[in-house]
């Protein structure tokens, strides 16, 4: 176990190194935040990607479906998969060629400073509940692989993220997202592999029906399934994780089809963590903690050099995608609110501030991680806080002239308000739901007054 350890180590410390040299290329905001807005088809495929691609899948998602059966990896892979393909089809394109910086200059662009503002209010805790999901999943990861306590396990792992984004950047991300998906991908072949060879087939033909139905054999509520699809799809589609990958391609037409081709590969890459949580019972019953099943099954039916592969794969998924959560919430946090407070700061302090911002977050996450009930639990609230005003008015903001200011902020707070109220105090199961009618309508109502709102007849009168 020490053998495998040390490779752990090795492996994280060649993607530290990676992520070092790459930051010497960065010399301004948009080199840091954007990779220069030069990612190509390589690049932006496997970025993207790995944008969802880490803790929720390989981690969160096997230990839910270890626990629920099919039913309870609805959302990943099979939402993120979807989310991913509406981006390509639906939102890449016009918001590539919008010149973003980040998701929140939309909100200024299209409706005002006071709606980029609250936007951001709302979008960076999702960020931190993100990078708390990974900085949770790559302590259990270590803790699998180590026999050393989870907490201890989860410092470790929030201490090496935080190190390993703020020498980054976008561009250093994207390099090492194709080392790290290209590892991943062959490293979830060879578990897959052993277990196949070995008495997989049986294991899969013994699944029990019912845990083979994505639906939860109609005893799970429409509305329950329907918010258990929805919370994925809608709540991540327009992420700002995501839109950041999207704007920093070099065409329209890159960002378009790199979205396509990373939600095959998303889905299809998936389908492995989908595997192990489904045969998990039959090798590992009563695990203490479920979302440890696809490293310990790893353990089990590699040798300790192939596991270390394996191991150092999953963690390197792991660092893509809580580099890419911290680097967003740094983004939103100095780009859109510190960086308009200092008009005449040079590029060199944006870059500082945004490192500063990171670490910050990065620290914040960390507690989060700490007080967590599970990966899983940690990526549904990450999906669902604020991101039904957020996607409402993304949509309305894109391809309608319908709403001004005022619609976008009633939009912004119905959302979040019904979804705290819904979620927390009537504890309803389809909180997102009613929180992403809320948003619609308080939009759509908002727009109605905006538009007949009565005249100004002392300034008429004056004119």
């Amino acid at each position: 176990m020490n053998g495998t350890l040390l490779g752990i180590t090795i492996y994280v410390l060649a993607q530290l190194a990676i992520g070092a040299w790459v930051a010497r290329r960065i010399r301004t905001e948009e080199d840091y935040l954007l990779a220069g807005r030069k990612l190509g088809y390589g690049l932006a495929i496997f970025t993207i990607f790995a944008t969802w691609f880490g803790a929720e899948t390989c981690i969160g998602a096997a230990g839910a479906i270890y626990e629920s059966g099919l039913s309870g990896g609805s959302a990943d892979p099979f939402g993120y998969a979807l989310c991913l393909f509406l981006m390509g089809a639906i939102f890449a394109v016009p918001l590539w060629r919008r010149r973003l910086t980040t998701l929140a200059d939309l909100f200024r662009q299209r409706f005002s400073p006071g709606v980029e503002r609250l936007a951001v209010l709302l979008m960076v805790p999702t960020s931190l509940l993100w990078a708390a999901a990974q900085i949770r999943a790559f302590g259990q990861v270590i803790s699998a692989s180590s026999g050393l306590g989870v907490q201890l396990t989860i410092t470790i792992a929030a201490a090496v993220v935080i190190v390993y984004t703020v020498s980054g950047g976008l561009l250093a991300d994207a390099i090492t997202d194709l080392v790290q998906g290209c590892a991943l991908i062959i490293g979830l072949a060879l578990v897959f592999g052993a277990i196949m060879l070995g008495d997989g087939m049986d294991a899969v033909a013994s699944i029990p029906a019912e845990r083979l139905a994505i639906l939860g054999n109609g005893e799970i509520p429409w509305y329950e399934v329907a918010e258990s699809w929805a919370i994925p799809v809608f709540g991540s589609v327009v992420a700002a994780e995501l839109v950041t990958r999207v704007i920093a391609t070099r065409t329209h037409v890159v960002a378009r089809n790199s979205c396509l081709i990373a939600s095959g590969v998303y889905l299809a890459v998936g389908l492995v963590p989908v595997t192990i949580g489904l045969i998990g019972a039959q090798y590992l019953p009563g695990l203490e903690h479920p979302e440890q099943v696809l490293p310990l099954i790893a353990q089990q039916h590699l040798g300790p050099l192939l596991y270390a592969l394996f191991a150092g794969a999953l963690l390197s998924a792991i660092l893509s995608t809580v580099d890419s959560t911290l680097l967003v919430s740094s983004s939103l946090l100095s780009h859109n609110i510190v960086v308009p407070l200092a008009p005449h700061i040079t590029e060199v302090w944006k870059v500082r501030v945004a490192r500063i911002g990171v670490a910050v977050f990065g620290v914040l996450a960390y507690v989060m991680a700490l007080h967590a009930e599970g990966v899983y639990a940690l990526v549904e609230q990450a999906s669902a806080f604020g991101s039904s005003g957020i996607v409402v008015i993304v949509t309305f903001g894109l391809f309608t002239r319908r709403g001004g200011p005022a619609s976008a902020i009633a939009s912004l707070l119905a959302g979040v308000v019904v979804w705290v109220l819904g979620s927390y105090v009537m504890g309803l199961s389809w909180a997102y739901l009613a929180a992403l009618a809320a948003s619609v309508c308080a939009y759509l109502l908002t727009a109605l007054v905006e538009r007949f709102e009565l005249p100004d007849f002392a300034t008429a009168g004056a004119e």
